[in-house]
């Protein structure tokens, strides 16, 4: 790929993915579309999807982002769930999804089948993040769903490898996998755990902010790296340093965490545009391999293999939601009671993505004695296919699902009341040491300034509470979001006039960028931004 056709890829899905946040239509669903579209456009170059580019360089860094930004406390209390559905799942479809595809699919040897069966086992993590934010599920849903996306790619890896070491004829067996399995989890998280107390020290000790980002931007590589040469999971690796950091990062200075976050939204934004839009435009790749097979005959094998994907979900959520419960007190003491909606949706968001298809696009041309792999190209053209199928069928129907079963959403107006909460006790206690620090000689100031920082605090004490109080009837603001809107409007009055005096040379283009930075970081500070 050469530097103008990347530059095109990057360009291209950052405007979709701009104009679906202007849509009812998650931005997946639309790049997915763009670019099966594309690939048939003339002129468009084919862009062909290398899995030594994914796995290590595309999937660390969304991972990374997926568990910095995700609660450890929520996905330790909901450990046993996740779990269920990250390994247990995923070799359960592993197994099923491939004795069924070998069973219904003339020709298919079972060894292939399985192969077949790994690939498309896990749900997507870029997927599953991406379409929970878009519809706002409840929050111990979209924390099961992002816990399952996390993990449940080192299991899919390694029971592929098995897979793929018994169909290419490099032997396999039941304890060879398990020890393959053993290490690839194990040693993947004991590598992480290695790693990220001291990547998290240098985080705290590291002075330079633009350092402390530049080490932030190669740590999931890192940890990646580092599991995956000694045979460990890389996969689980990244997410168990991302969910450390993301539990400690208070403990980074201000100005990191305020440049870590713009950095990463922006690497988010674009490797998740361009990973939806890859895999659309991998339909000439797919389609063209598939000259011994007739279109109506693979249409149904594509078909059959989309329901037995979704249908296997179904078979192992409902039973592994209720049946555990039913068995154990403990459990249903411990855990929030769960009605048949739940596991319905649950079981509706598993969404295939990009890392389905890297995989995939790994499957060797050649088996161990130099023949053919069997059936290589239609196990990528099902592959294709179901990523696609499930995107497309349920990321559109997803949010008519959960309208029509009346799942009641993030309760805003509690969680508005708990932050008041915080808040209010944050700013006695700040109060309190304000008060002790003044009391001291050494800290003398003069009553202005003090009632500045006083003003200040409880400018930020009352700001939350406002956010529950009545609007205001012309305009439909709140008091909180009425000050911001003024307290903008003064602030571009000044920028204004800073421009204008560079302008007639009455200050240089220094001052102005130190005078603007100092407007910029007061305009952060007076507003606040709504998270998306």
């Amino acid at each position: 790929m050469d530097p103008l056709q990347l530059i095109a890829l990057v360009a291209g899905s950052a405007v979709i993915a701009a104009a679906a946040r202007r849509t009812p239509v998650p931005a997946p669903l639309l790049l997915v579309t763009a670019g099966i579209v594309a690939a048939y456009v003339p002129g468009v170059p084919s862009y062909v999807l290398d899995p030594h580019v994914v796995l290590p360089l595309l999937l660390p860094p969304l991972l990374h982002m997926a568990a910095v930004e995700s609660s450890y406390l929520d996905l330790r209390a909901n450990a046993r769930p996740i779990g269920l559905l990250s390994v247990g799942y995923v070799l359960f479809a592993t197994v099923v999804v491939g004795y069924l595809a070998y069973l219904f699919i003339p020709g298919l040897p079972l060894t292939a089948a399985l192969v077949l069966g790994a690939v498309i086992a896990p749900p997507d993590a870029v997927a599953a993040t991406a379409i929970a934010r878009k519809l706002g599920l409840p929050s111990r849903i979209t924390t099961i769903l992002q816990g399952e996306s996390l993990v449940n790619d080192a299991t899919a890896i390694t029971a592929f490898k098995v897979a793929l070491a018994a169909a290419v004829g490099e032997g396999a067996s039941w304890a060879g996998g398990i020890g393959e399995f053993a290490l690839a989890s194990l040693g993947g998280i004991g590598i992480g755990l290695v790693l990220m107390v001291p990547i998290h020290w240098l985080r705290t000790h590291l002075r330079e902010a633009l350092l402390q980002n530049t080490l932030s931007l190669l740590i999931p590589f890192v940890a990646y790296a580092a599991a995956e040469q000694v045979g460990a999971s890389g996969v689980l690796a990244v997410v168990v340093v991302g969910l450390y950091l993301g539990h400690r990062s208070w403990q980074v200075d201000f100005a990191t965490r305020l440049q870590e976050a713009a950095v990463w939204k922006m690497v988010s934004f674009i490797l998740e545009s361009v990973v939806f839009a890859l895999i659309g435009l991998q339909m000439p790749y797919v389609l063209k391999g598939l000259g011994s097979y007739g279109a109506m005959e693979v249409a149904g094998y594509a078909v059959g293999v989309f329901v037995t994907v979704v249908a296997v979900r179904y078979l192992w959520v409902f039973p592994a939601t209720f049946l555990p419960r039913a068995l154990s007190k403990r459990i249903r003491e411990r855990e929030p009671d769960t009605t048949w909606k739940a596991p319905l949706i649950v079981g509706w968001a598993g969404m295939r993505g990009v890392v389905s298809l890297a995989i995939a696009f790994s499957i060797p041309l050649t088996l161990h004695d130099g023949d053919a792999f069997p059936a290589r190209n239609l196990v990528l053209f099902l592959t294709f296919t179901t990523v696609i199928g499930t995107l497309v069928v349920q990321g559109l129907t997803l949010p008519t699902l959960i309208r029509l079963l009346k799942l009641p959403g993030r309760d805003q107006y509690a969680e508005t009341l708990a932050e008041a909460q915080a808040q209010s006790r944050a700013s006695v206690a700040a109060e309190q040491r304000l008060d002790e620090l003044l009391a001291d000689d050494r800290n003398a100031l003069a009553e202005p300034l003090a009632d500045r920082l006083r003003t200040v605090l409880e400018r930020r004490r009352n700001s939350v509470w406002e956010r529950l109080g009545t609007v205001n009837e012309l305009t439909g603001e709140s008091a909180d979001h009425t000050y911001q809107r003024l307290s903008r409007e003064m602030i571009g009055a000044e920028r204004e006039v800073f421009v204008t005096l560079r302008d007639e040379r009455r200050i240089d283009d220094e001052m102005l960028r130190t005078l603007l930075r100092r407007l910029d970081l007061e305009e952060a500070a007076a507003y606040r931004e709504d998270s998306d």
